[in-house]
């Protein structure tokens, strides 16, 4: 509004109007300078600023000392009657941060002798021979560079001198992973592991074999890795089917760009990463070429449990019906109130105090299940989660969402599109599956576990810029879940593969469970 200092009204209401306009363009504008003062901060905090969503101590006890009070070290259970007393281990020593680690001891050694000459083993004094009486060892790290080698494999021929009817005989050639190809169980687990665990685009690989005098273009390795997820498609299809018996699963998305020869330019897919609970202990990962709900919807088709996952409106009509129960994060909630705290300061970390006093219960809780003494009457993490839930968590959730409420209404009511409205309008909006990990010790507090499964996928695409196409989306999710599961069970990826891609061809199939990474693990510690 332009309005010049000689062109002001007379009349008193009509400047009190002039006056309410003017306030409402400005308050206005100042809604619009948050918003775009909270984009820009937002932006500049992902390109420059710190990752881990901390705030300080003192800024908590300034705003929220009353919620802040410190709960006691839990207490270890009570041993049954007649049971004998539990003594405290003696505390460790706490290291100085000085000396060097010893070196592993499965690491192979190779002993290199330094002894004195015999022509000065004579003692300068006597005369006499010198004795040994004992030796100096240390120790120190070396390295041998991978080779590559070639396998032949020779079959004998035989045939019979005295018949005419010309039969030869020769042993039959043992399967190979890819019939007629020229890579071995160990070069293909070697590709998988460089590519989808250690994030090496082919381009470098064929560098780095070339190096090594073997010439090997990316496009001879890109149809390796597609004719090793075929091959090991079975064993991930079984996984799935585990993974889907699981109580509770936990899934997440993430972006990856796909190549789009029709217009010569990238376009986005999607890899959906669903990982199953301790008794069903696999992680899977599914592409879809699109974010639609499809994709979720017919992986977990037969599905029925808990999906922790975030609040995508994709999942809306995965939770239709009966069988697959919500389960939002916290982390996520957390997120919105970390965001928002330079527009709102005081409002927000009243709302991360709350949220921090929660999460104090959670590592409580997994603090208890450790100092417990094992044995039969052990009790589980799951039952010691849900007694300090119902007990202590429930009411500190209760006064989080009477404090929610009161923020929107009152003398000073939080605006429902500023940061903090959002932060708190996306809690009460969701606040059954918020709270919904209260009820039941199987299920967590957050979604993190499954970003953690996406981590290997993010850093990966910032390495091979993209995919080569949807079969390509495919072939990664087979190979990612096969080797994040390996981590899962602490096994060595490239161990792992290289002995299944040698077996797999050959296995039963009605022995396939064999192959699954905690199986094979089991299975290699009792042979060894």
């Amino acid at each position: 509004m332009d309005v010049r200092l000689e062109q002001l009204p007379k009349d008193l209401n009509t400047c009190h109007q002039l006056i309410a306009e003017l306030l409402d363009s400005v308050r206005s504008k100042q809604r619009q300078i948050d918003q775009l003062t909270h984009r820009l901060q937002q932006l500049l905090r992902a390109r420059f600023g710190q990752k881990a969503e901390k705030i300080d101590p003192a800024q908590l006890l300034l705003f929220a000392q009353q919620i802040l009070a410190e709960a006691q070290p839990p207490a270890c259970p009570e041993p049954p009657e007649g049971a004998p007393a539990v003594q405290e281990p003696p505390a460790a020593a706490r290291p100085n941060g000085h000396g060097r680690k010893k070196l592993p001891r499965n690491l192979p050694r190779k002993t290199v002798l330094i002894d004195v000459p015999p022509k000065e083993r004579t003692c300068k004094c006597c005369g006499a021979e010198m004795t040994r009486i004992g030796q100096e060892t240390s120790e120190q790290i070396d390295y041998i560079p991978a080779s590559v080698y070639v396998v032949q494999t020779v079959r004998p021929k035989y045939a019979c001198k005295r018949c005419q009817d010309g039969t030869v005989l020769t042993a039959d050639k043992p399967r190979q992973p890819i019939e007629k190809g020229l890579p071995g169980a160990g070069m293909l687990a070697q590709v998988i592991v460089s590519k989808y665990a250690d994030h090496l685009p082919l381009n470098r690989l064929e560098h780095i074999f070339h190096r090594h005098g073997l010439h090997i273009s990316r496009s001879t390795m890109c149809g390796w890795m597609a004719a090793s997820a075929k091959l090991l498609r079975p064993l991930y299809e079984l996984m799935i089917r585990r993974v889907l018996e699981s109580k509770a699963i936990h899934t997440d998305d993430t972006p990856v760009p796909v190549l789009d020869k029709d217009r010569s330019s990238t376009r986005q897919g999607r890899l959906w990463t669903y990982r199953g609970d301790q008794l069903h202990p696999y992680t899977v990962y599914d592409y879809t070429p699109t974010r639609a709900r499809d994709g979720p919807m017919e992986f977990l088709g037969g599905f029925e449990g808990y999906l922790h996952a975030d609040a995508y409106g994709g999942y809306d009509g995965i939770y239709a019906g009966d069988k697959i129960i919500e389960v939002l994060c916290w982390a996520h909630a957390r997120r919105k109130f970390f965001e928002a705290q330079d527009t709102d300061a005081g409002r927000t970390t009243m709302a991360l105090a709350y949220i921090r006093r929660l999460y104090q219960l959670e590592r409580q809780a997994r603090e208890l299940f450790q100092r417990q003494p094992q044995g039969p009457d052990a009790r589980s993490l799951s039952a010691i989660r849900l007694e300090l839930r119902q007990a202590q968590s429930l009411p500190i959730l209760k006064e989080l969402e009477t404090w929610l409420r009161q923020q929107t209404t009152g003398d000073n009511p939080v605006l429902p599109k500023s940061p903090m409205g959002v932060a708190i309008n996306y809690c009460l909006g969701n606040w059954a599956a918020l709270t919904r990990y209260a009820a039941d010790g199987d299920l967590d507090i957050d979604n993190n576990a499954s970003e953690r499964d996406l981590r290997p996928v993010t850093l990966g695409r910032k390495n091979y810029m993209f995919l080569g196409s949807d079969n390509g989306g495919h072939t990664a999710a087979v190979l990612y879940s096969l080797i994040a599961t390996a981590k899962r069970h602490g096994l060595d990826p490239f161990a792992y593969l290289r002995n299944v891609i040698a077996r797999i061809s050959d296995h039963p199939f009605n022995r396939l469970e064999e192959l699954l990474p905690d199986h094979w693990k089991l299975a290699s510690a009792a042979a060894a």
